[in-house]
């Protein structure tokens, strides 16, 4: 059983990392392309397809950070989680 809900945290780890990259393509997108100023030409004064291309790969990268530090922290505390629980001592064994 342990290794099943393990195992369904990490997929779903693994759906929310591309589902968070997914949103920063999308909203970099969105900010670029459909939006009348880009955050690329309100920032840096970059404007017309450079600043949108920008834009869109700005926050697309912003994406694939914001997706491995969210990733990597749940990730990293059910490890820790799961190291604890194995050094701890049986609590039905009888010393």
């Amino acid at each position: 059983m342990k290794f099943f809900i393990i195992n369904s945290f990490r997929m779903m780890v693994y759906a929310a990392y591309l589902a968070i990259i997914a949103g920063g393509i999308f909203l970099g997108y969105y900010n670029g392309f459909v939006e009348e100023v880009s955050s690329a030409e309100l920032a840096v004064g970059i404007d017309g397809m450079p600043g949108r291309v920008l834009t869109l790969v700005a926050m697309s990268l912003l994406g694939w950070i914001a997706a491995s530090v969210v990733g990597g922290l749940i990730v990293t505390l059910l490890d820790i989680r799961d190291d604890i629980n194995d050094r701890l001592p049986d609590a039905r064994r009888d010393d």
